[in-house]
């Protein structure tokens, strides 16, 4: 059975989470992703690609962002965060563009990672929830995901930032997708199986 105190927690999470995302949705907005997208779709009009990468949870995040934005129009990568440094930066090109995820932006092990794609030629697309941090300074531009408070007992593990990553990150895949102007046949051409599979009836 389920303790009294740990209904309480969950009750005080889940206002708390509700509080966090409204404030953050407010700073999202057309402006923010201005530099990011032309970074991006300089990349792809010269040929070059689009990676992901993060260290610990944002490495999830990273990765489910790379599937989302593959299918709706910006094929991505994703980077491993940890074995960039021992030769999976030999899937960058100069050129392409990198996309790295950190809360406080000052991971050891993610400082290492930007300083070898850097040094690989690439740009640098910061998400972090620290504007004056190490990751924002060294990218070229940066997409704000910043939280208060994270939740949950001692208010450690990432909860609500990694909410703030992913709402930032979809956001940067609806502009995309619909600068790119993907059509429901594209999508249901990369979307064979499933419901998503399947032209609405509006769209035949």
């Amino acid at each position: 059975m389920i303790q009294k105190e740990s209904i309480e927690t969950l009750d005080h999470f889940v206002t708390l989470s509700k509080q966090e995302f409204e404030r953050f949705s407010e700073t999202i907005h057309s402006d923010i992703y201005e530099k990011a997208t032309e970074l991006i779709l300089d990349a792809q009009k010269n040929g070059n690609r689009i990676h992901i990468t993060g260290i610990g949870k944002p490495s999830h995040v990273a990765n489910y962002i790379a599937s989302l934005l593959s299918s709706t129009g910006t094929p991505t990568y994703f980077l491993h965060g940890t074995e960039a440094v021992h030769g999976s930066c030999g899937q960058l090109v100069p050129g392409d563009v990198v996309i790295c995820i950190s809360n406080s932006g000052e991971t050891a092990e993610l400082k290492a990672t930007v300083t070898a794609i850097k040094n690989n030629g690439c740009r640098v697309i910061g998400v972090t929830g620290n504007l004056n941090s190490w990751l924002a300074k060294e990218s070229d531009t940066c997409l704000f995901a910043g939280v208060e408070q994270e939740g949950g007992p001692l208010n450690r593990a990432p909860r609500t930032s990694i909410l703030a990553e992913i709402l930032v990150l979809q956001g940067l895949s609806v502009v995309l997708q619909a600068t790119r102007g993907l059509t429901p046949r594209e999508y249901v051409k990369w979307h064979p199986g499933g419901i998503l599979g399947q032209l609405r009836q509006d769209e035949k």
